[in-house]
């Protein structure tokens, strides 16, 4: 290889590192952005948080959240969006519960639900625009998620139904009941900070919905 094209090639190594280099401080940069402004929607709400507010505390400025995010509400729907993993929670479900029989499955669904739910999903705060109510596209996309996570437990009911397993019942009002008392032990975690013992938690709802389902 001839000096020029050993120069030439040295050249491009130093840029194609110097771009790797420049593309993860983006990363970092955007990344930093989005944890800050995750957590101001949700401790203060949309209306009651600036640009300002989050360059401060991500130290940064306005032209770069504008140039990564384009406006406050571009910023808004990524932190949103950063924050949720409730999809990975409903595939995490849907896999736990088709595991062994309805019976099993159901105990499954019942330690997922316990011990991954995705704790920064449903915060209010997160969501609350200049109105103090929930943007459109927020509970539309809250109440997909949450019908999602009722059908596999309905599904679950319905399969215990079909195989004699269970009585019969109203498997979508069952699912209803099943995820009540779920909810209950994680919200009072989350809004509450109450702390419980989940195996205790996880023994008395699974032997209750059991019962139920003699």
């Amino acid at each position: 290889m001839g000096l020029g094209l050993k120069l030439r090639s040295i050249n491009n190594q130093g840029s194609l590192s110097a771009a790797s280099v420049q593309t993860q401080k983006e990363r970092d940069s955007s990344g930093r952005i989005l944890e800050v402004a995750s957590r101001l929607f949700r401790e203060k709400g949309y209306s009651n948080i600036s640009i300002r507010d989050v360059c401060r505390q991500a130290g940064t400025t306005p032209p770069m959240i504008y140039y990564y995010f384009g406006s406050k509400k571009g910023l808004f729907n990524a932190a949103v969006s950063h924050k949720l993993t409730v999809k990975e929670f409903v595939n995490k479900l849907r896999e736990r519960a088709s595991a062994g029989s309805p019976r099993q499955g159901i105990v499954n669904f019942i330690e997922t639900y316990l011990t991954s739910f995705p704790e920064g999903a449903f915060d209010p705060g997160l969501y609350m625009r200049d109105t103090g109510q929930l943007d459109r596209d927020s509970a539309e996309r809250i109440n997909k998620e949450l019908d999602e996570i009722h059908s596999v437990a309905t599904s679950l009911v319905e399969a215990g139904v079909k195989k004699g397993n269970f009585r019969t019942v109203d498997a979508s009002q069952a699912a209803d009941c099943l995820i009540g008392m779920l909810n209950h032990v994680v919200f009072q975690k989350i809004h509450f900070s109450r702390s419980s013992d989940l195996d205790v938690a996880q023994g008395f709802i699974s032997d209750f919905f059991f019962k139920a389902l003699r």
